[in-house]
Parts: C-alpha cells; structure tokens; sequence
C-alpha cells in the first residue's frame, strides 16, 4: 500500500492555479456586466456559475489536493465564486429594476380615459320618448295596437271619411305602391281591400288605419294607443321629414264626449311636461272627426310671460305663448259606421301628433335632420335607457 502523496505540488493543477481561478473570476464579472437583459443574464448564469463552468469544475479539483493544499485552494475558489454569485444577484435585481420600468411605460394604462375605446351608443330617443307615451296610457288602461306600414287605401283613406277627392290622396302627398283606385265600400270590403282591384295600397300617411283595424278586430268598448312609423312625400329639412312617427289614440265607448277627450289630453300634457301646465282647445276640421279641434298647451318655457313682452322673447313659441301639439274630436259618425259599430249607442274620441315635433319641443331640438342622420353625439346625451 503506498503512503500518502505529501509532496503533490497543488500548482501543477491547471485550473486550482490562481492566475486560471482569476482570469474564470474576470471573464464572469465581464460577462455579467455585459449582459443587456435577462434572458442574456440566463446564459451569463450558464456559462460562468453553472455545474459546466471554468470555477465550478475548478472546485470539484479540490478533492484531489493534499489536506494541506485544500484549504488554500478552497478560499481562492470560494471567493471568486462567491464574488460572481454576488455579481449575478445584482445584475439581476438591475435588469429586472430596468424591465419594470419599461414595463410602466410601454404598457401604462391612463385611468382617466373612458373603459372602452369604441364609443358606446344609445337608444334613439324617438323610442324612449314613444315608449314614456305608451306608458302613460298603458296606466290608464289603453292597449297598444299596431298594423301594417304598407296599407290598403281602404283603411288609410276611405274608412275615415276621406273622399277619393281629397289632397291628401294625391300622388304630391302619398306614397302609392300599388296604383290607386275607387277603394272598397263599406266594412263588408275591408278584409280584402288591400288585394281588391279596386283599392290601392300606398305607405300609411299616419297611424289612423291601426284605429280602423281595432275597430274591426275589437267589439266596443274599445281603448287603443297606436304607435308607429307613418310616409308623407315631404321634402327632408329642418323641420319636415318624409318618414316620421307618430302616436294616435282612439277611445270607443257608451257615453263618451268632448269631455273626456279634455281630461285624457290634460293627463297626457301633464305627465309628459309637469303637472301645471294648461291646455286648450281650438275648432278646427278634420274628416275622421266631427267636431273637430287642435290642442295647444301653454309654451313650458316661458310659460306665456313672452307675449307682448320683447324683454323676455321666446325661441321655443316665437314669443306667442301657446305650443300647437296635434289635432282631436270626437269620432264622425261615418268612421263608427264603416267599422260595423253602431254610431246611435257608441260615441268615441281620438288624437294624434307627431313625435318628433314633441321630442322638438321636449329637448329643444331645433333640427329635425339631427334625428334620422344617426350620429351617436345627437343621441347619447339623451341616456341609454333600458
């Protein structure tokens, strides 16, 4: 057995020599130093403190020193290895300072902005402004009816009195889509007037053909609110378009008169404009109804105090203190009778205007284009009602 090798010169190990263990030392300080990101730190760490690296396989020589040797070698290797371990932490702790600060830049949010980038629209205020009508009358115990938006001549004309004759009925003012012809007499011709020879079909010139089909659908007494899109041949500026909606209501009972038509219009005023607002009556002439009125209702802005007043003019009613909202009456008897409803036991009223004028008058819309153009900055200050 031989004896212990005591004169082994630990210089004659290559890599345990200090000027190999400093210049492994130097290359991995450089390298570290060197590194641009993290991803070039990983490989740094690899190369220079890994199991493969120059003072990772300097360290495992050790072993093989005399007792003597080892000690010296060890605190040479351990230093240098320690300051490169130390030299990657910091490096690190730098790199990820720097990612982070990047990251704050190139993705910072700005919490003032609005949550989405596409700006978000809203319900047209049109049907908001229908649907608060509808629920007025809803309360007070009407049925919302609708009907077609291409009618028969019949009951967009004849059934309302309106005689073949009349302005109304010509081509400067309907749209015709079938060409217009004597029309069908009478209720007995109503459920094929629309495919009968002698009826033409235009697009409805206001909801009152919904009012005629209730009649026929419904046994009196009868309470509808007719909503809808109706076509007139007007030209589109600030104040006419050639499609618009309206709201027509129609009430067919025992005992109904003029009376009753006032404090339902009263309600209605009240709930959409405030409670105090006054209303009146004006006669005019219209076929379907006998007698027949307009309904103005005091201007809510000034609230009459513009009249005669050139201190306190007044857009909104050109300073004349009354705001014409649509026409009314009680039902001519010749509608009951067209409709099968016997007009000696039955009376009835109705009204009907248009909801753009009043979504002018509500708003102080001043252009009717504003409303059918669809731009979303017209109709999101009105609110995204559900």
């Amino acid at each position: 057995m031989s004896a212990p090798n005591k004169s082994y010169d630990p210089v004659e190990v290559e890599a345990l020599k200090p000027e190999a263990v400093e210049r492994a030392r130097e290359d991995a300080l450089e390298a570290i130093a060197g590194a641009g990101d993290l991803e070039a730190l990983h490989e740094v760490r690899i190369a220079h403190a890994g199991d493969r690296s120059p003072l990772a396989l300097a360290n495992r020589e050790i072993g093989a020193l005399p007792p003597k040797a080892r000690a010296d070698a060890g605190k040479r290797v351990g230093r240098a290895r320690g300051e490169v371990n130390k030299a990657l932490a910091t490096r690190l702790a730098e790199l990820e300072a720097e990612r982070d600060e990047r990251v704050l830049v190139e993705e910072a949010v700005d919490v003032t902005l609005p949550a989405r980038r596409a700006p978000l629209g809203a319900r047209h205020p049109l049907t908001t402004l229908m649907e608060r009508i509808e629920d007025v009358f809803v309360a007070m115990g009407y049925e919302v009816a609708e009907g077609p938006e291409a009618e028969a001549e019949w009951f967009n004309f004849d059934a309302l009195n309106i005689a073949p004759d009349h302005p109304a009925r010509s081509e400067h003012d309907t749209f015709f889509l079938h060409a217009p012809g004597a029309g069908a007499e009478g209720a007995e011709g109503a459920a094929d007037a629309a495919d009968g020879p002698g009826s033409g079909v235009v697009l409805r010139t206001h909801t009152s053909p919904v009012q005629i089909r209730s009649l026929l659908d419904r046994e009196p007494p009868v309470y509808v609110v007719c909503p809808g899109r109706v076509f007139r041949t007007d030209e589109l500026d600030a104040t006419h378009t050639p499609v618009f909606h309206q709201v027509e209501l129609l009430a067919v009972d025992e005992g109904l008169t003029m009376a009753d038509l006032r404090g339902t219009l009263d309600h209605m005023v009240g709930a959409l404009f405030g409670a105090d607002i006054r209303t009146r009556l004006r006669p005019n002439y219209f076929p379907f109804t006998e007698p027949s009125a307009e309904m103005d209702m005091v201007c809510y802005v000034c609230r009459g105090d513009s009249v005669g007043n050139p201190d306190r003019p007044c857009r909104t009613c050109s300073s004349e203190g009354w705001i014409e909202l649509g026409g009314c009456g009680m039902v001519n008897p010749r509608v009951l009778t067209a409709c099968g409803v016997d007009p000696e036991r039955y009376s009835g009223f109705a009204f009907g205007f248009g909801i753009e004028r009043m979504l002018m008058f509500r708003h102080n819309v001043e252009d009717m284009r504003d409303m059918v153009e669809g731009d979303v900055r017209f109709t999101r200050p009105f609110g995204t009602e559900i």
